[in-house]
C-alpha cells in the first residue's frame, strides 16, 4: 500500500488536488493537525483548496511504512514552505518560509485511503513565521 501513499504525497507535491483525491475513498476521515475531522473527499478538496491559498508546501525526506497487511501506513517528512496568505487566527501572512518535521498516519482498504491523520509541532510553526525562537 505504500504504493498509494507514494501516489497520494507526488500529487500533494505536485499540488494536483484532483490526484490527491484519487487515492482517497469517498468516506475518507482527516484529521488535520489542532482542527475537526472532515470527512468524506469534498470536505477534503474544500481544506486543500484552503491550504493552497494560504500556503506552498513541499514535502522532503519522505520516508513511507506499512502494515504487512496494508491496512495502515505511516510517513515522516519534513515540511517546507511559505506562508502565503494570512490564515485567519494565525500570525499576518509576509511570505515567510518555515521548515518543520511532520508526519501522517493512514489506514487503507482497497487501495483507496480510508483515513488521514497529519500532525506538526504547531508551535514551531508559529515561531517561525513570527520570528521568535521555538524554544522558552
Amino acid at each position: 500500500m505504500t504504493k498509494t501513499i507514494a501516489r497520494y504525497f507526488a500529487a500533494f507535491n505536485a499540488g494536483d488536488t484532483a490526484e490527491m483525491l484519487d487515492c482517497l475513498s469517498d468516506n475518507v476521515a482527516h484529521h488535520v493537525n489542532e482542527g475537526e475531522i472532515r470527512l468524506g473527499k469534498e470536505r477534503f478538496a474544500e481544506f486543500c483548496s484552503h491550504m493552497s491559498r494560504c500556503y506552498k508546501e513541499e514535502l522532503t525526506g519522505i520516508v513511507l511504512f506499512d502494515t504487512e497487511d496494508g491496512s495502515r501506513a505511516a510517513a515522516e517528512f519534513i515540511v517546507n514552505g511559505t506562508y502565503l496568505e494570512t490564515d485567519e487566527g494565525l500570525p499576518e501572512a509576509k511570505g515567510q518560509t518555515y521548515r518543520l518535521p511532520g508526519g501522517s498516519f493512514f489506514e487503507l482498504q482497497d487501495g483507496k485511503i480510508t483515513r488521514v491523520t497529519t500532525y506538526y509541532n504547531l508551535a514551531d510553526w508559529m515561531a517561525q513565521v513570527s520570528g521568535k525562537s521555538a524554544q522558552a
